[in-house]
């Protein structure tokens, strides 16, 4: 095991700033200092490891973890049974689910930890220490593609508020298509990279490039469509609001009370995007639709999405055709949004 830690630390030493230590009060230390994005553990069977996964996870750090084979069946088979019971229902298994990705060394590895059904997320990398099929160079690349992999998922949970108002600011502009409609200043500690992920994976990559071009700001130039990314088994590309509504038929009334109908079983920044839109239309009547939400016992969900359309999408006060309403069931639908990537 220290072998193979000592070839990933020299393979990567010019792709990625790593340190390795052996004892949860140096990792501690070395965290504090350090602050990594990512932890990888290896093995899974002593307490130290799943302390200090725990200890990195608190404080943000996603966590890779290679098992070594120690969650074969002929491992658990030499286990006394005390040992097995409260290991693995105590502390193991809950550590290896919240792995944001497991590396087994092999097809054999990789069946046993299907069959285990702690955790989905499983790559396949040879291990250049007990075998020759693979390279140390291969091997560290391929391990810091799983890395960059896990940093590329659920990218708004690592997003600094200053990427996320402008990209509030940007996707006005973007839904707008006039940059007057928004009082731009943008800081200097944008990261583009997650902004750009994150709307290839909320399916708004086109309005947030639109937004950008209409504001006339620099980015990053980058092909989200076929970056590699973790997601949530329930996790579906969210598609056009009127694929699952059907078209504008006349009635903006009907149409919005549908869309609003259809956000309220899933709320999606694309439908909020959507919704805004059409919020801007001249054809919105205010008292044809306050009466229609009151009819269909919608009026106090269309007020919380008022709150949130204003955050999200920075909908106008003007535009707004009730009241908005922040509560507990306003925070249900942040964090809905919110989740909707969460592994």
């Amino acid at each position: 095991m220290a072998q193979h830690v000592t070839q990933l630390m020299e393979g990567m030493q010019f792709s990625a700033e790593v340190q390795a230590v052996s004892n949860l009060t140096d990792f501690k230390g070395v965290f504090k200092t350090f602050k990594p994005d990512i932890v990888h553990c290896h093995g899974c069977w002593l307490y130290g490891i799943v302390n200090a996964g725990n200890f990195a996870s608190k404080q943000g750090a996603r966590i890779v973890l290679s098992p070594h084979g120690q969650l074969e069946p002929w491992v658990f088979e030499e286990k006394p049974f005390q040992e097995k019971f409260h290991k693995t229902v105590l502390w193991q298994k809950p550590f290896v689910e919240k792995a944001y990705a497991l590396i087994a060394f092999g097809k054999m590895e990789q069946q046993y930890l299907v069959q285990l059904k702690w955790n989905p997320r499983i790559e396949v990398i040879h291990n250049a220490v007990i075998t020759n099929s693979t390279t140390r160079e291969k091997m560290c690349t391929q391990t810091f593609n799983v890395y960059q992999k896990v940093l590329d998922s659920n990218v708004l949970e690592q997003m600094n508020d200053s990427t996320q108002q402008l990209m509030a600011t940007i996707l006005k502009a973007g839904t707008l298509g006039d940059q007057r409609w928004v009082d731009l200043t943008a800081p200097e500690d944008i990261d583009w990279r997650r902004m750009l992920i994150y709307a290839e994976h909320q399916n708004i990559r086109n309005y947030v490039d639109y937004g950008i071009n209409i504001l006339g700001l620099s980015a990053l130039s980058l092909d989200t469509e076929h970056l590699p990314a973790y997601f949530p088994e329930s996790y579906q590309r969210p598609q056009s609001i009127k694929k699952l509504i059907g078209e504008y038929k006349g009635d903006e009334t009907d149409y919005l009370i549908r869309m609003i109908r259809q956000i309220e079983k899933q709320p999606l920044l694309l439908h909020l995007i959507e919704l805004t839109r059409e919020l801007y239309r001249d054809t919105v009547n205010d008292d044809f639709l306050q009466e229609a939400l009151e009819e269909k016992k919608l009026t106090k969900f269309a007020s919380r999405l008022m709150t949130v359309l204003h955050e999200q999408t920075l909908l106008d006060e003007g535009y707004m055709p009730i009241d908005p309403l922040d509560d507990r069931g306003t925070q249900n639908i942040r964090e809905s949004i919110t989740n909707h990537l969460k592994i």
